[in-house]
């Protein structure tokens, strides 16, 4: 099974070239553009994430068409409003596994990857993850709704390409109204900031209002800082998908009791003992 976001793969890769050729033409001090490690690191990121991404997809598919048989319930897809309870119902779940991927450190340790950059540009939208294995449960009860599996994928495949263009300092505030109702690159560029101000807000996909009812939104005001807290400060992309493994690995260890090691493992990110 090919994720059909991949077939937009040649437009994201074209979207790149012209973008960090607009920063050649157009420059602008406030912004930081392109670095050619760092580009190339982003897209090698994006190429594992799909060479472990598309064989585990088929046993996601296989996962999901045994729910979708299991289950009594049955949504058409010919009706308008099974697309509007799967849109609804896939933003909601991606809501859930970015927050969560977030606050847990085990997941936040494949998670991590997507914001070990100090740049944000549109390459920075394909430094994915290379462990998609901890996504799956919490798209798991879409099936169980009886949306049919081949409607989940799809839009899963819609929001990352949404997400895609999330990624870039060359657009600016969008009018209002959509501001207040869809997640624009301000609220995003606010994601992966490393401000104090700006950690864990703003997880939305395609849509911010879950952030809104959840109070996880922050609007952008200060300048934006990117990258992680504690910058890894290297472009081996080995080290950039393993080293949050390897520090839990770490602390595990080191840990004088279960109590710490489970949550140096299910903890929050940064979690230490009380001295």
């Amino acid at each position: 099974m090919i994720p059909a976001v991949l077939y937009a793969v040649p437009a994201f890769l074209l979207l790149i070239i012209i973008e960090a050729v607009s920063y050649r033409f157009l420059p602008d001090d406030e912004e930081r553009g392109y670095e050619v490690r760092d580009t190339a690191t982003s897209l090698s990121m994006g190429l594992g994430s799909q060479i472990i991404g598309v064989p585990w997809k088929l046993v996601v598919a296989v996962a999901f068409a045994g729910l979708y048989v299991l289950t009594p319930l049955k949504l058409e897809a010919s009706s308008p409003w099974t697309w509007v309870i799967v849109f609804f119902a896939d933003d909601f779940a991606y809501y859930w596994f970015h927050r969560l991927h977030h606050e847990v450190r085990m997941f936040w340790a494949g998670h991590v990857v997507h914001h070990s950059s100090v740049f944000f540009n549109l390459s920075t939208a394909l430094r994915q993850s290379w462990t998609p294995m901890t996504s799956t449960p919490f798209w798991l009860f879409l099936p169980l709704l009886g949306i049919p599996p081949w409607m989940v994928f799809l839009q899963q495949s819609i929001s990352l390409a949404y997400q895609f263009f999330l990624h870039s300092e060359r657009v600016d505030r969008l009018w209002a109204p959509i501001e207040w109702v869809f997640n624009t690159p301000s609220h995003h560029r606010v994601h992966h900031g490393a401000n104090q101000e700006y950690l864990d807000r703003n997880y939305g996909g395609i849509l911010i209002v879950w952030d809104r009812l959840f109070r996880t939104f922050e609007p952008e005001r200060a300048p934006v800082r990117y990258g992680l807290t504690k910058n890894i400060g290297t472009y081996n992309p080995l080290r950039v998908a393993t080293h949050e493994y390897t520090a839990i690995w770490r602390d595990f260890r080191a840990a004088t009791s279960w109590r710490d090691r489970l949550r140096y493992v299910f903890g929050r990110p940064g979690w230490q003992p009380a001295a």
